[in-house]
C-alpha cells in the first residue's frame, strides 16, 4: 500500500466548502493585505494561547528574523539553539548579524539538552532559541530559570508545535516571543507560505507591526528599516478555517502515533519518547533505527514513503563551516542524523495505512 507522508488533498476535500467560500469572500473584497481575515486570524491565535499578541507575518523564518530583531540581538551577539532543526532557525540569528552557538540534543525527545546551555553562556549571550522538535516541547522550566538567571531573551520556535503544551501552558507563550510557521504540511498550514509571532509585551508587539511593514506604523511614514513581509488574506483566509479544527488535526495525530506504536512494538525500533510535562501534537513521527539507511532504501524501493528530518546537524553543514566546528563536537545530535526516520504523519490517516507502513518498516529492519 502507498501511503504519502502528508495527504494535503484527502484534508482539502472535507473541507474544500468552506475553504473556496473563504478564498471567494478575500477575492469579491478586494482586500488582499492586511485586512479583517489576517487580524481575525491574529485574534484567535492570540486568545488560543492566552497572550495578548500575535503578528502576522510571510513565513516562520521571517517569524524568527523579525523576533529576534525584535528582542534586541544585534551584530556580533550570541544566540543559544539546536543544531538539531530546520536551517531557519539558525538562519535567522545570522540575518541579523548574531553568532549561533549550538548546544547538543537530548537523545530521547531530540530537543535541546537544558543540562549543557550554562556552560555556553558568555558576555556576548543575548538570547535562547529553544525548538519544539517534531511537536514536542522542549524542557521549558528549567530553561527558562536559566534564561531569567542570566537576563536572557528566549524566543520559541514553534513551527512544529502548534497546539503543543507544556505543563498546562502553550508553545509560544512560555519564552518572550513564539514563532510559527503556517507551511502547508504544517498542523496548522496554509496554502502557501505563512507565518505569526506572539508576545505579551506591547512594545515588541509594536515594533513586530513596524518591521513586517516597511518599518511604517503610519503609511507612508518610515520610522526605521523594515520588511516586506505580512500575512496575505488569502493564506488568512485558509487558516481561519482550519484553525477551527487544529484542536481535532491534533487529537487525530496523537491517536496516529499511538497506532504506530502499538504496530511497531517489541520490532528493535526506538519509537518516540513523550516526556512527562508536555503534549506531543506530532508533527512528525519519528522513530531511531541503527541501520537507518538501509531500512530507507528497502523503504523506497517498496514505494513506501518515509523521510530523514534532519540528516546533517547545522554545526556540519557547509553553510556554517566558519565556525569551526568538528564531526564529534556535538555527538547526540550526530548519532541521531544518523538514525532518525520519519514516517508518513497527517489526521487523515486510516489504521490500515499505518499498520501497512509499520509491517513495511519492520521487514526491512
Amino acid at each position: 500500500m502507498s501511503v504519502p507522508m502528508v495527504d494535503l488533498k484527502i484534508q482539502y476535500e472535507a473541507i474544500k466548502n468552506e475553504i473556496n467560500d473563504a478564498v471567494l469572500s478575500v477575492m469579491q473584497s478586494t482586500t488582499f493585505i492586511l485586512g479583517p481575515q489576517g487580524k481575525a486570524l491574529e485574534q484567535s491565535v492570540a486568545a488560543y494561547h492566552g497572550v495578548q499578541h500575535a503578528v502576522g507575518v510571510g513565513s516562520g523564518t521571517d517569524a524568527l528574523h523579525l523576533a529576534l530583531l525584535a528582542a534586541g540581538v544585534k551584530r556580533g551577539d550570541e544566540v543559544i539553539t539546536t543544531p538539531f532543526t530546520f536551517i531557519a532557525t539558525a538562519e535567522a540569528i545570522s540575518y541579523v548579524g548574531g553568532i549561533p552557538v549550538f548546544v547538543d540534543i537530548r537523545p530521547d525527545t531530540f530537543n535541546i539538552d537544558i543540562t549543557k546551555i550554562e556552560k555556553k553562556i558568555t558576555k556576548k549571550t543575548k538570547a535562547i532559541i529553544p525548538v519544539h522538535l517534531y511537536g514536542q516541547p522542549a524542557d521549558m522550566g528549567p530553561l527558562m530559570a536559566i534564561a531569567g538567571k542570566h537576563g536572557l531573551k528566549v524566543i520559541e520556535d514553534c513551527a512544529q508545535s502548534f497546539g503543543a503544551e507544556y505543563r498546562g501552558k502553550k508553545t509560544g507563550a512560555l519564552g518572550d516571543l513564539g514563532c510559527f510557521s503556517f507551511f502547508p504540511s504544517k498542523n496548522l498550514g496554509a496554502y502557501g507560505d505563512g507565518g505569526m509571532v506572539i508576545t505579551d509585551d506591547a512594545k515588541m508587539a509594536g515594533q513586530l507591526l513596524s518591521l513586517r511593514n516597511h518599518g511604517s506604523k503610519v503609511r507612508y511614514y518610515h520610522d526605521e528599516i523594515g520588511f516586506n513581509t505580512r500575512l496575505d488574506e488569502m493564506q488568512a483566509a485558509v487558516l481561519n478555517v482550519k484553525f477551527k479544527r487544529i484542536d481535532e488535526y491534533n487529537a487525530n495525530r496523537k491517536k496516529n502515533a499511538l497506532l504506530y506504536n502499538k504496530h511497531l512494538s517489541a520490532s528493535g525500533i526506538q519509537t518516540p519518547v513523550e516526556s512527562g510535562d508536555g503534549t506531543h501534537v506530532y508533527h512528525q513521527y519519528t522513530v531511531r533505527i541503527k541501520n537507518r539507511d538501509a531500512v530507507k532504501q528497502k523503504l523506497d524501493a517498496e514505494k513506501v514513503s518515509s523521510m530523514i528530518y534532519y540528516p546533517v546537524p547545522l554545526h556540519l553543514q557547509t553553510a556554517y563551516k566558519d565556525l569551526g566546528m568538528k564531526p564529534g563536537s556535538l555527538p547526540v545530535s550526530e548519532q541521531c542524523a544518523a538514525e532518525v526516520l520519519s514516517l508518513p504523519m497527517y489526521p487523515e490517516l486510516t489504521e490500515g495505512q499505518i499498520k501497512s507502513v509499520a509491517e513495511a518498516v519492520k521487514k526491512a529492519v
